[in-house]
């Protein structure tokens, strides 16, 4: 018949128009001007960290990294990230929750304020905070009645932290647990299952890996945050410097070996940052292909 097609035909394999695809020099072009950048901009200053790190020698390197003032600089950069990223996580969580699986007034509200830290300067979140709770501030004289102190101690740093740090996690689950729908919780309360127990049971497995991403890249700025905390830290020595905060100082003395050691320690917590990520995007596509 006139409308029958040959098994040939069908058999046969798509060709493609070769004028569609580039050819082997752009490709290679392209490849090579990202290296070239990648190599420049990241492999070379993280280089020279290390270089200028052993400058002079290994005992002024372990000197510098465990003198009492970088060690409490580290701790109190861990302490933070302790603090921070599990109330992070915890908010963005709730806020993706309720953003993909309800409908209610103020819902783009509430997403145009989870993005607000994102177009704030970390400097002027760190002064916001200042203007509240500083002594002179709006909550001033009732936190100086009750002797707490926010501002210039770890306290205040643990709020800038949180502030700039905060839509990290909320914005890798938001658009994962939008994508997901709401089928599997709607099946799961049907069949009898309370909000808890379809959540830990449901809803967590699926955003499992997002959870995790979303949490490491808020680790890493919490580590790494400078702007905000340098405001409402007060730079004191052996109490409020972070990590960053003492690489400034002993760079600005000129100490520039036992600046680049400590430093040295910031540049290890990211590649394992990004070993993790890495993993953790490995991990997600595997899933992804055997599902």
């Amino acid at each position: 018949m006139a409308g029958n097609v040959p098994l040939q035909q069908i058999s046969a394999p798509i060709q493609t128009n070769s004028s569609t695809s580039e050819p082997k020099w752009l490709r290679f072009v392209l490849i090579s001007i990202a290296l070239i950048f990648l190599g420049i901009f990241l492999l070379l200053p993280l280089i020279t960290i290390f270089i200028q790190a052993f400058d002079q020698g290994v005992k002024v390197y372990l000197a510098a990294i465990t003198e009492p003032d970088a060690l409490a600089a580290i701790k109190l950069t861990l302490l933070v990230a302790v603090i921070a990223v599990p109330l992070n996580a915890i908010f963005g969580v709730a806020a993706a929750w309720a953003v993909s699986k309800f409908q209610f007034k103020g819902k783009n509200l509430l997403i145009t304020l989870i993005d607000l830290p994102f177009a704030v300067s970390p400097v002027i979140a760190g002064l916001v905070f200042v203007l509240l709770f500083s002594t002179h501030g709006l909550f001033g004289e009732w936190l100086f009645a009750h002797n707490i102190k926010i501002i210039f101690a770890v306290p205040g740093i643990v709020l800038a932290t949180v502030f700039v740090t905060l839509p990290f996690v909320a914005r890798e689950l938001i658009p994962l647990m939008q994508a997901q729908g709401t089928a599997e919780e709607e099946a799961s309360l049907t069949l009898g299952a309370g909000g808890w127990k379809t959540f830990w049971y449901v809803t967590l497995p699926n955003i499992k890996w997002g959870l995790l991403y979303g949490v490491i890249l808020c680790n890493a700025r919490a580590i790494g945050e400078f702007g905000a905390v340098s405001v409402v830290s007060g730079h004191i020595r052996g109490l409020t410097n972070t990590m960053p905060l003492h690489i400034e100082i002993l760079y600005g003395e000129y100490r520039f070996a036992a600046a680049f050691a400590v430093a040295t320690l910031m540049s290890i917590l990211a590649i394992i940052t990004l070993i993790i990520k890495s993993l953790l995007e490995w991990k997600t596509k595997k899933q992804l292909m055997n599902n």
